[in-house]
This record gives C-alpha cells, sequence and structure tokens, in this order.
C-alpha cells in the first residue's frame, strides 16, 4: 500500500475538538433469538484507533454496516448492540443514532463533547451506501462526510467493496488509514512478496467457486495446498470418488480435475471423512474413507488421519495462511477436523495467518489461545482478494 497517510500522521496534526469520521467494521454475529453479540472480536478489533482518538480529544463519529438489510432500517440489523458492548470496552458511553444521515444522527454529532464517541446506526439501512449508482452513492457519501473534518478507513473487513462509506467519503475529507488496516495489509503484504519456505495454505468453507480465484492465485506460489470443509467433496468427486450426499457443486469438478492436473502434487486432499446420516447436531455418524463414502450419507468434516496427515504438513512450515473451517464447526460432533488443524497450525514453528470470516469466529467459538496465532485478520473476503492480487476499492480510495 504506497502512499497512505496513517493514524499517527492525523493525531500529529491535532485532532482535538475536531470531528472525526471512523469507518468500522462492526458486522459482529448476533444471536437470533435475544439478539446479543455472540462474537466481540471485530470490535475489540477497531479499539487501538477509537482509544487514539478519544485520547487526543477528538469527536469521534464511527459508522459501520451490520449484515444485509434491503437498503431501509430492518431492526433485526440495528447497531445498537454494537454501542452498547462498544461503550463497555472503552469505558465511557457510546451515543446512538437512530438512523444513519437523518435528523438523530445530525443531533447527535452535533452534540459530541471532545473525546466522546457517537455510533451512527447500520450505513446499510439507508440503499446509497450499496448502489451501484455513482450519484446516488455520492449523495450518500456527502451527507456521511458532513460529519467529519477528517476520515479514518479501519474496516479491512469492508475495503473490498465499492460502498459509499468505503469508496467515496475519502475522496470528499482529508483521510486516513487506521492501524487496523495498515496491520492488515502489512500482514498480507508478507504472503504476497517473499514468504519463507516453505510456504504452506489451508483452505476450507463450503464452495469450491467461492475460493477458485484465490487457488488460482495461490497455486503458483505456494509449496502445499491443503484442502477441506465441504469444498473438498467437488475434488474428490474429480478423482472419480463417490461423495454420497455430501455438498458438491457438479459444475465445478471438471475445473477441479483440471486444478488437480495443474497443482504438480502440491494439492493435498482429505483421505478420511466424518460421515452423518443427516445435517444436524445429534445425526448418526462415523469415520470413512473417501473412497468408501455411504451413498446416503454425507461428509460433515475431516477424519482424523486427514487432520495427522495435514499436521504433519504444517509442522514443517514457516509460513501458514488458513482461510476456512475444515468442517461444521457449530456442531460439536464435526469440530474436531477444524480442532485438529488449528491446534497444528499455533505448534508450527511459523508466521501464521488467519484469513478472517468462518476461520476466525472458528478460533474464537472453540476457545483456542487467540495469541498463538501470528495474525488473525477481520476480513475473509478482503483478505482472500488482496492475496488474489486484486485492487481493494477501499485502499485505492485511501492511496488517492
Amino acid at each position: 500500500m504506497s502512499a497512505v497517510r496513517s493514524l499517527d500522521d492525523l493525531l500529529a496534526e491535532g485532532v482535538s475538538g475536531r470531528r472525526v469520521l471512523v469507518r468500522a467494521d462492526l458486522n459482529v454475529p448476533l444471536d437470533k433469538q435475544t439478539g446479543d453479540i455472540t462474537d466481540d472480536g471485530r470490535i475489540r478489533a477497531v479499539l487501538p484507533t477509537l482509544g487514539a482518538l478519544v485520547e487526543a480529544g477528538a469527536k469521534v463519529v464511527v459508522c459501520s454496516h451490520l449484515g444485509r438489510p434491503k437498503g431501509v432500517p430492518d431492526p433485526q440489523f440495528s447497531l445498537r448492540p454494537v454501542a452498547g458492548r462498544l461503550g463497555e470496552l472503552l469505558g465511557a458511553p457510546v451515543h446512538f443514532a437512530t438512523d444513519t444521515v437523518g435528523d438523530s444522527a445530525r443531533s447527535t454529532v452535533a452534540d459530541l463533547a471532545d473525546g466522546q464517541v457517537a455510533l451512527l446506526e447500520n450505513l446499510r439501512f439507508n440503499a446509497g451506501e450499496t448502489s451501484k449508482d455513482d450519484a446516488e452513492r455520492g449523495a450518500f457519501a456527502d451527507q456521511l462526510a458532513a460529519f467529519g473534518d477528517a476520515y479514518v478507513d479501519d474496516a479491512f473487513g469492508a475495503v473490498h467493496r465499492r460502498h459509499a462509506s468505503v469508496h467515496d467519503v475519502p475522496a470528499r475529507l482529508p483521510h486516513v488509514a487506521g492501524r487496523l488496516v495498515l496491520r492488515e495489509v502489512e500482514v498480507l503484504s508478507k504472503l504476497t512478496g517473499d514468504p519463507e519456505r516453505p510456504y504452506v495454505v489451508v483452505l476450507g468453507g463450503s464452495k469450491v467457486s467461492d475460493k477458485l480465484a484465490v487457488i488460482e492465485a495461490l497455486l503458483p506460489t505456494v509449496d502445499r495446498l491443503l484442502i477441506g470443509g465441504g469444498m473438498c467433496f467437488t475434488f474428490l468427486k474429480a478423482q472419480g470418488l463417490e461423495v454420497g450426499t455430501s455438498l458438491l457443486e457438479k459444475d465445478m469438478v471438471e475445473t477441479c480435475g483440471s486444478l488437480l492436473e495443474r497443482s504438480g502434487g502440491k494439492i493435498m486432499l482429505p483421505v478420511d471423512v466424518v460421515a452423518a446420516d443427516a445435517f444436524a447436531p445429534d445425526a448418526t455418524h462415523d469415520t470413512v474413507r473417501v473412497d468408501g463414502i455411504p451413498s446416503h450419507r454425507l461428509g460433515l468434516d475431516i477424519g482424523p488421519e486427514t487432520v495427522a496427515g495435514f499436521a504433519a504438513v504444517l509442522s514443517q512450515a514457516r509460513t501458514i495462511f488458513w482461510n476456512g473451517p475444515m468442517g461444521v464447526f457449530e456442531m460439536p460432533a464435526f469440530a474436531a477436523g477444524t480442532r485438529g488443524v488449528a491446534e497444528a497450525i499455533t505448534k508450527a514453528d511459523a508466521f501464521t495467518v488467519v484469513g478472517g470470516g468462518d476461520s476466525a469466529a472458528a478460533v474464537r467459538a472453540l476457545g483456542l489461545d487467540e495469541s498463538s496465532f501470528g495474525h488473525i485478520s477481520t476480513g475473509g473476503g478482503a483478505s482472500l482478494e488482496y492475496l488474489e492480487g486484486k485492487s481493494l476499492p477501499g485502499i485505492a480510495a485511501l492511496e488517492n
């Protein structure tokens, strides 16, 4: 990332009494029944930036999205619970605006004292945030920019989106990268530069189609590519194996076959899986070889022999990138594969990066020590697109 000003540059100029608009990624998971936050990792990740601005006496206006509302207010996607948790972590109340750029937002921002923090309601309650129409998006960006004298992007999980708050607002205000964004780019640059070898990538998750571009980009540069999760079954099918009722992308089988042929033996697939008779936490299940998956069962985790094989490769690695769980880790019966691979990564004498998304959620859900990983990204999609070599709209906006 070239020619980007940092938060420290902004602080050096002085922000006391100035309004600083911070784009954060507070897109945290909420319990569907209670509305409680189930993982506050993304809130904690932005605290260094917010804390520095508060300490410097700025009037801090935070904005973020949560979930995928359809451009109109939807109570189930309100950021109100986030405001409460953010206030607890900052040790001071966070003033919450009940709209994005309306009367509540204007009065909330106007009433801020030096060193206080406000959080605007979900940006995606306004259709202008995600609009593909430049004029509509620009009009919303104008309204957001009116709340700041300077802009800080600390939402790495959103920098791959061409959204108003990420791409258009920086053109309207003096802008800098927050501490989280700078750290994410610094870490991922090590993976795209000259990583120490062996360089091993572990990919999981459900669909090959979601990871195809990053597989294509990584194959020439990695030493080994370990594939688990639901996506492995399309690769196994490409080898001529039957996969029962496991997740399968039929239109990707030929592509997977081609990747296997071109990989030069770099791709390592499971040799055993945990097969169940239903997608349910209490489903009957057992471990089977990949060439013996019953026709009426579906694979929901990699098996212990695969974990051991993956762990052996990881133990020799000097650089590791992991994105995507090895199974349905949310169900205890199918979490052993993800746990085993994650623990193997922590034991490796290597520079280790967890590529955000479900992988980061798994680390916390399984109670693993976050500090035993070199870096846990806050952006699953953003980290993958960075490794693909794509230009990320949010980063490009900061460079201008």
